[in-house]
């Protein structure tokens, strides 16, 4: 298994812009776990580059964020499951990762139905809603 080395991230919150909801929905589940959480870029031995959306200062927490809006399309549902693999590769090649968390808007809620939301629940990840207004809870276990 290649082993991710995490870097300085350039800005303290890279892509995710002042009043985002990408911004909002990493800021409400760090209120909600007690704990700080930044975009951060890691490296791949070869150089390659990947950005985990948020991650805690000890590198435990992997964080990958699902803030769409409008209208509900099926292929939401593709970029649960991309979201679901990246953070599976990520807690397995970053050393000291041990939490994989998926926060969703709450559009997003149907795309979790049905087996999706049993795979998240068998293989470890987390999933959190978050309301659109500043808070996040728990999805219940498949």
């Amino acid at each position: 298994m290649r082993q991710l080395t995490a870097l300085e991230a350039p800005t303290e919150w890279s892509r995710l812009a002042e009043g985002s909801i990408e911004r909002r929905m990493l800021l409400a589940l760090g209120d909600r776990l007690g704990v700080s959480l930044r975009p951060k870029p890691l490296m791949l031995p070869d150089g390659n580059r990947v950005e985990v959306e948020g991650m805690d200062i000890e590198g435990r927490m992997l964080v990958q964020l699902v803030g769409n809006q409008g209208a509900y399309k099926p292929a939401y549902r593709n970029k649960v499951m991309a979201d679901m693999f990246k953070l599976l590769w990520l807690r397995d090649a970053v050393p000291t990762a041990e939490r994989a968390v998926l926060v969703v808007t709450e559009l997003i809620v149907p795309a979790l139905g049905g087996w999706v939301a049993c795979a998240a629940a068998d293989l470890g990840i987390e999933i959190y809603v978050f309301d659109g207004a500043g808070s996040v809870t728990a999805q219940p276990a498949a």
